[in-house]
């Protein structure tokens, strides 16, 4: 089993920034997609933003330019550093990681909430 386990949500101020952080842990053969997905009030949940073993991103066209994620694989690692951030960004943010072998595992989600 892989655990997942994300951080660095909170509350922030419009035009703010955040970091979250997310590591997978447990009975793991390799991690090859990393990704953050948010789900916000009465919506569906949504990929963010993705990132490949070799680096490779994928953004949501909401907040290209403005997000960036990253990861470090030897920790089994991913981050997503939030940027100028909107009312709009506020959500619950889910960490997802695909094992090559155990399959994919969803973190408990973190709050961000924009807001002034």
């Amino acid at each position: 089993q892989v655990r997942v386990v994300e951080s660095g949500g909170g509350l922030v101020q419009p035009g703010g920034s955040l970091r979250l952080s997310c590591a997978a842990s447990g009975n793991i053969y390799s991690i090859n997609n990393m990704g953050w997905y948010r789900q916000a009030p009465e919506k569906q949940r949504e990929l963010v933003a993705s990132i490949t073993r070799g680096g490779s991103t994928n953004y949501a066209d909401s907040v290209k330019g403005r997000f960036a994620i990253s990861r470090d694989n030897n920790k089994n690692t991913v981050y997503l550093q939030m940027n100028s951030l909107k009312p709009e960004d506020t959500a619950v943010y889910y960490c997802n990681a695909q094992d090559v072998i155990r399959g994919g595992s969803w973190g408990q989600g973190t709050q961000v909430t924009v807001s002034s």
